[in-house]
């Protein structure tokens, strides 16, 4: 394929960054591959991308620093649109329970006896692991302590669209939590939106979150639906994770199938809604959901794991927005979106066995599996007019990847790899913003040691406060 002319801008910058001599994968609309490409950064925003040759005949007289990353591949920052923070604590202590029993016996218990600190560490160690992995942004799926989470995104560099955890009814809540009213729910969103959207050099969005259906009043549904759309913001909420959830829906509401159908009829399903699991809907739900704009974040590891398969091709067929998350430490236990691809694309293979009794190797091919970690990550999240694919004028987050070694060679086609050979390990350096937060391998905002020490003492202490008491599994002497 024949890349079209880059474009030049006449603006030129003290602090122009050139990298060349890279395959780049660009994701945007016309789906260019650069063979041997290059890329200008001034600031934070991407100056000009095309041919190594005419980016650097045009360019380089400006240029403070060309860096040659012949033999590396580069593509878009990989969004994450669905991961718990504050649960990184929480790594292997509610294994191989089911769901109920993991929220009112492990989670919720830890959860609710975090402290800010407690959620500022857990973030850097969860922030860590998804900067290894090549990710820039996240969708936080919901915690106690905004402050905590926004305070560890801004050292690490990373971008983020944050959400409080929000829960005004149901069993099994602690009892700070079931204090909480309608009204508090609502006011304590407000107010992180206000000291904390649009932080960090911008790179701090907040959201509203609805924790689940089983936990919310119809109140607090549409008044959050009300206040984000006032406020031009996102909501992030679970939705539909298992059949118990459906059912209780049509116990509860008298609807004929489960929670979709429920948000439909009441007026909350909107384009702003990022749709978290989404596993348990059928074909009119689906429907639903298409036709509102909802945006929907599929977690392969963790819906193996505890929920179910996805019906991810129907959704992806009907027009829907899929993008991939890793979920919590607790229900996938690794925060690595790079697992997550390739997870994603193989049980949505297997899926059509399971459903249809025959093969279908097409299902969720590698370059529909890098734009639901790319560009559909962006538009999952309202943020696709800067991020989620290489282009000029958009922000410079960026992924290097070094193929050159025995998990990827030989590199046959680049896409392909991406998705079914590539490692963690093979993310060697992330750019987030125009600036490095990971060059060779490692972190350059925080000490990883030093987070990781941390991260050890108070987890200890966070679960002896929960009064969480693993059963062993073997014979321990």
């Amino acid at each position: 394929m024949e890349p079209e002319k880059a474009v030049i801008t006449t603006e030129t910058d003290s602090s122009l960054t050139i990298l060349h001599g890279a395959v780049i994968i660009t994701m945007d609309d016309d789906s260019r591959v650069f063979r041997d490409g290059a890329i200008a950064i001034a600031g934070h925003q991407i100056k000009a991308i095309g041919q190594s040759s005419q980016i650097l005949h045009q360019l380089s007289d400006f240029a403070t620093e060309i860096i040659d990353l012949h033999g590396h591949i580069l593509l878009p920052g990989f969004i994450n649109t669905h991961v718990h923070t504050s649960q990184q604590l929480a790594r292997g202590i509610a294994d191989d329970v089911d769901l109920i029993t993991w929220l009112h016996g492990r989670i919720w218990p830890y959860e609710s006896n975090m402290t800010e600190e407690d959620s500022y560490i857990s973030t850097l160690l969860c922030g860590i692991e998804l900067i290894h992995s090549g990710v820039t942004c996240f969708a936080e799926a919901g915690g106690q302590h905004v402050s905590g989470m926004a305070r560890a995104v801004k050292l690490l560099g990373l971008r983020a669209c944050l959400t409080q955890s929000t829960m005004d009814v149901g069993e099994g809540l602690p009892s700070s939590w079931a204090a909480r009213t309608t009204d508090d729910c609502i006011q304590s969103q407000k107010e992180n939106y206000d000291k904390h959207n649009n932080t960090a050099d911008g790179r701090i969005r907040v959201w509203f979150g609805i924790r689940q259906i089983m936990n919310s009043t119809e109140r607090l549904l549409l008044e959050t639906r009300d206040a984000a759309r006032d406020l031009k913001t996102g909501i992030h909420m679970h939705v539909s994770e298992i059949p118990y959830e459906n059912q209780l829906v049509m116990d509860v509401h008298k609807v004929n199938h489960g929670t979709v159908t429920y948000l439909e009829k009441i007026g909350f399903l909107q384009n702003n809604l990022l749709s978290a699991h989404t596993v348990w809907v059928d074909d009119s739900e689906i429907s639903f959901l298409s036709r509102a704009g909802v945006k929907v974040s599929h977690c392969p590891a963790a819906a193996m794991k505890m929920l179910g398969f996805a019906p991810v091709k129907e959704m992806l067929d009907a027009g829907i927005c899929v993008s991939l998350g890793t979920d919590g430490a607790p229900s996938n236990n690794r925060m690595s979106i790079v697992d997550e691809m390739y997870i994603a694309s193989l049980i949505n293979k297997g899926r059509e066995v399971y459903t249809k009794g025959t093969t279908d190797p097409t299902a969720l091919p590698a370059e529909t599996i890098l734009r639901m970690v790319t560009i559909n990550g962006a538009k999952s999240i309202l943020w696709d007019n800067e991020l989620g694919s290489l282009e000029v004028g958009k922000k410079a987050d960026i992924v290097v990847v070094n193929p050159s070694s025995w998990t990827m060679v030989p590199v046959h086609d680049c896409i392909s790899t991406m998705v079914y050979c590539m490692r963690t390990e093979n993310v060697v350096a992330v750019m987030c913003n125009g600036v490095w937060i990971m060059k060779d391998r490692k972190i350059q905002t925080v000490d990883e040691e030093e987070v990781i020490s941390k991260a050890k003492e108070a987890s200890v202490e966070l679960i002896k406060r929960a009064g969480i008491r693993l059963s062993s599994r073997m014979s321990f002497i």
